[in-house]
């Protein structure tokens, strides 16, 4: 085995990741329209709904460090199981799983 980290999609899309950083959390996420954490709320509501597991994890800590606490995003994934699906909402609760543990043993 190499110890050489994976690659990740910035390191070989640095366009994407000046894209990213400038524009959307440059950009669109000070937009003064919405507050961070409705922001959040929209955000992992959407990926919650659109099935996109591997933004969830990043988006829930994201809300969480926005203000939105962990009985909101409980009842946030309950509420997408009504309109985006059962599936979805089991998705999103095996990442709020992870996340909620891992924020338990960091406050430990």
């Amino acid at each position: 085995m190499s110890d050489t980290p994976k690659k990740q999609p910035f390191d070989i899309l640095p366009h994407l990741e000046t894209l990213n950083k400038d524009v959307l959390f440059g950009d669109v996420w000070e937009e003064p329209g919405l507050s961070k954490r409705d922001r959040s709320l929209a955000t992992y509501a959407i990926l919650a709904a659109m099935y996109r597991t591997s933004e969830l994890d990043h988006h829930m800590r994201r809300a969480l460090d926005n203000g939105v606490t962990e009985t909101e995003l409980k009842s946030l994934i309950t509420h997408v199981a009504f309109y985006a699906g059962w599936p979805s909402a089991m998705n999103a609760g095996r990442v709020a799983v992870d996340v909620f543990e891992d924020d338990a043993g960091s406050e430990a």
